[in-house]
């Protein structure tokens, strides 16, 4: 399991994913990240860990300033009463921590069934915004390259107008 920033900078490397980094403090809210956008282009996320009554897990992946409603996107991604997940969990499947959530910790999920789900409307952007499994910094990558770090982790997602 990938525990640190450099391990999975060295992995985008070697796979022949561009990024940019940039080191902040410790954000643990959307809001909190919000204070050290500046100078970062690309839109910002904000990625939200659920499970559902048969244990399902799911990660939505979605912009930061979008509203979400859980019962809305559970009937547009077939989850039954969802709910977030503990932290407990989010560290067994993927490795993460609240606040530290993001994408790039599917890597982490191989012996694990999470269906992730990427809003359409943030992959109609050319380049996204995620913690490189820290919240100690950001990682700039296109969406392109987004799905071919999925298709790297022999990870299957879907792309959903949220």
């Amino acid at each position: 399991m990938l525990q640190t920033q450099d391990e999975l900078l060295k992995i985008l490397t070697q796979i022949d994913i561009d990024y940019t980094n940039h080191e902040h403090p410790a954000v643990y809210t959307v809001e909190e990240a919000n204070l050290h956008h500046e100078g970062i282009d690309g839109v910002h996320s904000k990625n939200l860990f659920f499970k559902d009554k048969k244990k399902n897990l799911f990660l939505v992946v979605t912009l930061s300033d979008k509203p979400i409603r859980i019962k809305e996107v559970a009937q547009k991604i077939g989850a039954k009463n969802m709910s977030f997940a503990k932290p407990d969990l989010l560290a067994e499947v993927l490795g993460s921590i609240p606040g530290a959530v993001t994408p790039f910790a599917v890597i982490n999920a191989e012996n694990h069934d999470v269906k992730v789900v990427l809003d359409e409307e943030m992959m109609e952007n050319d380049l996204l915004n995620f913690h490189p499994l820290v919240n100690t910094a950001t990682t700039t990558i296109s969406s392109n390259d987004l799905i071919k770090f999925m298709e790297h982790c022999k990870q299957g997602f879907e792309i959903i107008r949220l």
